[in-house]
């Protein structure tokens, strides 16, 4: 296991982020405030450094993703209350509720992630952490989704939220209509039809030996056969394109086989691989950011565009930098159509996927783009310049992405940023402000739809993985959450007061913001969305002692989820010990990922299991 070198403190006032309570997610951290006004823009050479032998490796930067346990509370109603007299994102008011008593005990974590014996104690996503404070619950009626993302999972207040659009400064137009790297071939999988060696079981073992009638089968196994720097390496992907799964890991990408797990083709990077898009385009064709160097000062300042199917590389070049005060520290990549974009703090770029050509950069005036959400429609979070920077001003936008011209803004009240972005079509999206998180949806042009209400006693953990960047934020990519043209759906955090830990799915009304149904996760399990599958909610539902995981649907009115492919019991512990576990269902057959590897030595590294497929 490579040793890295001492890691220097972030820029600008950042630092590591801090452990957070026992089973308790931390909140998602907004984008810092926009730098002074850039400088003349400067024109770095293109091309990847050389990289001679293989340097020591490098210790993951600041800010890595937790899972945001985040609650719902109510929006600012024209009377005074408790929510701390905070105005909601778009009241003209102070809100109605006052702040609550801050966390409630030792919640489980969002999903029932399982850590990987030995990780760092650096608390990266899952990492468990001392226990935190108690307090009390609102016992008011529903509540806009506004709520303290501070520690803990809050119990809502209650209140109805009348909206507006604030905003100041700029009178701008509102809510109009709108290469050279040769791939190779090395097998890292346990082949045969599910063979593998899983936690206390022999090398030789079948995981398949115990499947009973209606279970799937485990159709492979792998383990990581890369040496990781010390502190370990996140996992970006899985990504499916034909017959092939790509996921990228520390310096190299590599494409397997759905079928068997054999390796199809690996590309081995100069530096680390530090930044890819949620999605892929729909040829299977994508761009991953890379350091431009092996050292502690490396920026994550290159692009390079691959054939996901093939593992051929294509165009390389670095990132157009837009003067002094463009950091390339964190950048986030996203990509609608044939545009990938390059988010971060107060400069942006836009290129075209099939040749790298640049299509737009950095626009005029006070707001700036921080990050991007992709798909079907290319979404634009800015942050505007302002003369408080406790207090900033926040607009999102549809651009088109040819031209990064913007289709309409829309601006929230002073003091709420734009966090996330569940859906793009219908278009979800996340604020938050201080301890209070707000959920609201946007029309076709832009305009407020409405805002999300949920009612007493829910409680809310969307997992939307890479939450912390310093410059930085990648929008898009949440799972616990899905959407189709008129309904919301998000599942809540687990409740462990019954026999077994469990959750439920709970279905807005887009045009109301009000709930229309809760579906209840199967007895002493719990479910989370992934994505619509058709008309249904596609879901995973979790794995739990003795008990195999699997993907299921939910149908558009609610009811029991209905089983598609039921993991088998016999390969459970394995499936429950997989670190910061991602999903992907495609083709009848399931995926689960490690979100990141690390292990205590170079032999446990070597034994860690990074991923694992189920189908019939």
């Amino acid at each position: 296991m490579t040793q890295p070198p001492s890691q220097q403190p972030p820029q600008g006032g950042f630092g590591a982020p801090q452990q957070p309570p026992q089973g308790i997610p931390q909140p998602p951290q907004g984008p810092p405030q926009t730098p002074p006004p850039a400088q003349p823009p400067t024109q770095p050479g293109y091309g990847y450094p050389q990289a001679p032998g293989r340097p020591p490796g490098q210790a993951p930067g600041y800010g890595y993703p937790q899972q945001p346990g985040q609650q719902p509370g109510p929006y600012g109603q024209q009377q005074p209350g408790p929510y701390a007299q905070q105005p909601g994102p778009y009241a003209q008011q102070p809100g109605p509720y006052g702040q609550q008593p801050g966390p409630y005990g030792q919640q489980p974590g969002p999903y029932g992630q399982q850590p990987v014996q030995g990780y760092p104690q650096q608390q990266y996503p899952g990492a468990p952490a001392p226990g935190g404070p108690g307090g009390g619950a609102s016992k008011r009626k529903p509540a806009i989704i506004i709520g303290a993302a501070a520690a803990a999972l809050l119990v809502i207040g209650g209140g109805i939220f009348v909206a507006t659009s604030g905003g100041d400064d700029e009178k701008k137009p509102v809510a109009k209509e709108s290469g050279d790297a040769k791939p190779s071939v090395s097998p890292s999988v346990n082949e045969g039809d599910g063979n593998g060696d899983g936690e206390g079981r022999g090398a030789d073992d079948d995981l398949n030996a115990g499947r009973k009638a209606g279970e799937a089968k485990v159709l492979w196994l792998q383990k990581n056969d890369i040496d990781l720097p010390r502190n370990g390496s996140d996992v970006y992907g899985p990504w499916v394109a034909g017959d092939t799964i790509v996921k990228g890991m520390y310096r190299s990408i590599s494409g397997y086989s759905v079928a068997d797990g054999k390796q199809k083709w690996t590309l081995k990077l100069p530096a680390d691989l530090c930044a890819a898009p949620a999605q892929p385009t729909t040829n299977g064709k994508i761009v991953i950011g890379v350091k431009n160097g092996t050292t502690d000062k490396a920026d994550c300042a290159d692009l390079q565009m691959l054939d996901l199917a093939t593992g051929k590389a294509g165009w390389k070049k670095s990132i157009k930098q837009n003067g002094t005060w463009d950091f390339l520290s964190d950048i986030s990549l996203a990509i609608s159509g044939d545009t990938v974009t390059v988010g971060r703090t107060g400069n942006s770029n836009a290129y075209r996927v099939s040749d790298g050509k640049e299509l737009f950069g950095k626009p005029s005036g006070n707001c700036q783009p921080f990050a991007f959400a992709g798909g079907s429609k290319l979404i634009a979070a800015s942050s505007c310049r302002t003369d408080d920077v406790d207090n900033p001003q926040h607009q999102i936008q549809q651009l088109d992405p040819n031209t990064g011209r913007a289709m309409w803004t829309y601006r929230p009240k002073r003091g709420w940023e734009i966090d996330k972005v569940y859906s793009v079509s219908p278009l979800v999206v996340s604020l938050k402000k201080d301890k209070e998180w707000s959920i609201l949806a946007l029309k076709e042009n832009g305009t407020l739809r409405t805002g999300i209400t949920s009612d007493k006693g829910d409680k809310f953990a969307p997992d939307c993985g890479s939450a912390f960047a310093i410059f930085g934020k990648s929008l898009d990519g949440c799972t616990g959450v899905a959407a189709d043209a008129n309904t919301f759906y998000m599942a809540t955090a687990p409740d462990s007061s019954g026999s077994g830990r469990t959750n439920k799915v709970v279905a807005f009304d887009l045009n109301t913001g009000k709930s229309k149904w809760k579906a209840a996760a199967p007895a002493e399990r719990t479910v989370k969305p992934l994505r619509m599958e058709g008309v249904n909610v596609l879901l995973y539902v979790e794995t739990a002692y003795e008990k195999g995981g699997g993907i299921a649907t939910l149908a558009p009115t609610g009811g029991a989820p209905r089983m598609l492919l039921q993991h088998p019991a016999s390969a459970s512990e394995i499936e429950r010990g997989f670190y910061s576990t991602k999903v992907l269902y495609s083709g009848g057959r399931s995926f689960i990922a490690s979100g990141r590897v690390s292990a205590r030595n170079d032999k446990e590294e070597l034994e860690t299991k990074t991923m694992m497929a189920f189908g019939n």
